[in-house]
């Protein structure tokens, strides 16, 4: 227990020294945070202080193998593992690097992300069996590797994801770090105890520096390579003790950030947008929109945090369908949090799946009703052939109304209408859309109403339909009709007298 404590010691002390430095060296190359809308910080910070993490928790490590006790010999022999997860922890963070040096895209960060997990994958790390003891023992097969995957890709999201406040991210983790070790000590896998202690005590040290108010960013070179850390952490600590707990306790101690990456994520979907989009609907900034303080966000997810892993501590003590009661209630308090925060509605939810399915729905049926009404519209070779067509298709795609005015050769105008009775008098949208015309001059100008029947949004996709229908199907597209070619037959000669006249046209 010595060798632990003296590593979180030694890693604190020089997290707490190297931190300044990278900080000062961040602001001479003008590696700086800047605020923005979505950020709640004030002035340049530095923002690449997650270099001083990595570099005071591998020399940490570096110096345990040099002791001569056991935990040192274990370390020694377990240098091929040891260097697997760091090397491919240090890809991550150098994606990471790059992102907060000049910005990479989010696909090329997620492919490096996959690539570094595969790599871990290919040396044995991997979730090959979910076991609860006197429960459940699935063998997960082929399946171990894509759900290795998921969940190391799925944990240095989240831990990305919940930087948001001046030492929220690091006290997490450092909870995070301090039940994988506690897991790792009680199942006897000292190698695992050592990087979480050296990672626990490098947390500390810059947590110093990056507590409210800040003067240092950990950076996306900082999550990353603490949510890979953790998560291949983890899957290590799992496969070793053949338990679910490996898993369930890290995630229990991350479930602030992992809820908060499920709900972020669930919202963007059901609102349509990129579930990578960036928004302020995180819980840290719920909870501060609430009127709460910055610090006082911090300490209050904090107490969140410890308080679902020292319950999940309890999953060590119990057997058997007792761990997964435990489990529940952990993922029951985390909900209510959420809930109360309002990050998260049941009633909200299910009304956005309800409105996402009502939109999905009329967007296919307006593709259908389209597809139909453009048949209907070929077919039209005059103008007034199109016009029915056109009606017929504004009756199909249930508008409102539809009005064209025409001009006529003489100078006037001549309007021509459709509409179908509104019995709800549900109010319409309206648009007037330019036509093009065979004839020379100004196009020819529709007015469109489509019903809002709960939905703009729904609303305006018809108009769109519609708009593509008289696009592509306009007076201009009608054939131009033939003029026919009058030719007379030749004149016979005069007939003999008494015989019959036969003019005509063949």
């Amino acid at each position: 227990m010595k060798t632990y404590a003296a590593t979180v010691a030694v890693a604190a002390g020089l997290s707490l020294a190297i931190t300044p430095l990278v900080a000062w060296i961040a602001r001479r190359i003008r590696l700086v945070d800047r605020p923005d809308p979505r950020k709640v910080h004030s002035g340049d910070i530095p923002r690449v202080g997650g270099v001083a993490i990595i570099v005071a928790m591998v020399a940490a490590v570096l110096l345990g193998m040099t002791l001569t006790n056991i935990i040192g010999t274990a370390l020694r022999a377990a240098q091929k593992g040891l260097l697997v997860i760091l090397a491919f922890a240090g890809l991550v963070a150098v994606a990471g690097l790059m992102d907060d040096i000049r910005g990479l895209r989010a696909r090329y960060k997620l492919l490096i992300q996959v690539a570094a997990a595969c790599g871990v994958c290919a040396f044995g790390i991997r979730i090959e069996a979910v076991v609860v003891k006197g429960v459940l023992t699935l063998d997960l097969g082929w399946l171990s590797w894509p759900l290795t995957v998921f969940w190391i890709v799925g944990i240095t999201n989240a831990v990305n994801l919940i930087d948001g406040l001046d030492g929220l991210c690091a006290g997490i983790c450092a909870a995070a770090c301090a039940v994988v070790g506690i897991f790792a000590i009680h199942t006897n896998q000292a190698v695992m105890a050592v990087l979480m202690a050296a990672l626990l005590g490098s947390l500390l040290g810059f947590l110093y520096h990056n507590f409210n108010p800040a003067k240092v960013f950990m950076g996306d070179c900082g999550t990353y390579f603490l949510g890979f850390v953790l998560a291949t952490a983890s899957v290590f600590c799992a496969t070793k003790a053949s338990t679910i707990v490996g898993l369930a306790l890290p995630a229990l101690a991350l479930g602030v950030p992992i809820f908060d990456t499920l709900f972020s994520m669930l919202r963007r979907f059901l609102e349509r947008r990129s579930i990578f989009a960036p928004d302020r609907g995180h819980i840290h900034h719920r909870l501060i929109d609430m009127g709460i303080q910055h610090r006082h966000v911090v300490l209050i997810l904090y107490l969140v945090t410890i308080l679902a892993a020292g319950m999940g501590l309890f999953m060590m003590l119990t057997r058997d369908a007792g761990q997964l009661l435990v489990l529940a209630g952990v993922l029951i308090l985390l909900l209510l949090v959420f809930e109360i925060a309002g990050s998260v509605s049941l009633s909200d939810t299910m009304a956005g799946i309800q409105r996402k399915l009502a939109i999905s729905r009329a967007i296919h049926e307006g593709r259908r009703e389209f597809e139909s009404a453009e048949l209907g519209l070929r077919r039209a070779t005059t103008f007034d052939e199109w016009w029915q067509a056109l009606c017929a298709a504004a009756a199909q795609m249930q508008l409102a109304a539809l009005t064209l005015t025409l001009d006529n050769r003489d100078g006037t105008q001549r309007t021509l209408t459709w509409s179908q009775p509104n019995p709800q008098g549900h109010p319409t949208l309206k648009a007037t859309i330019p036509v093009r015309h065979r004839r020379s001059g100004a196009a020819l100008d529709a007015q469109i109403e489509a019903p809002v029947n709960g939905s703009l949004e729904i609303a305006g996709q018809t108009l769109a339909y519609f708009t593509r229908l008289l696009d592509e199907h306009n007076p201009a597209s009608l054939p131009t009709p033939a003029r026919p070619v009058q030719t007379l037959d030749p004149v016979p000669p005069d007939p003999a007298p008494g015989a019959a006249h036969s003019h005509g046209r063949r």
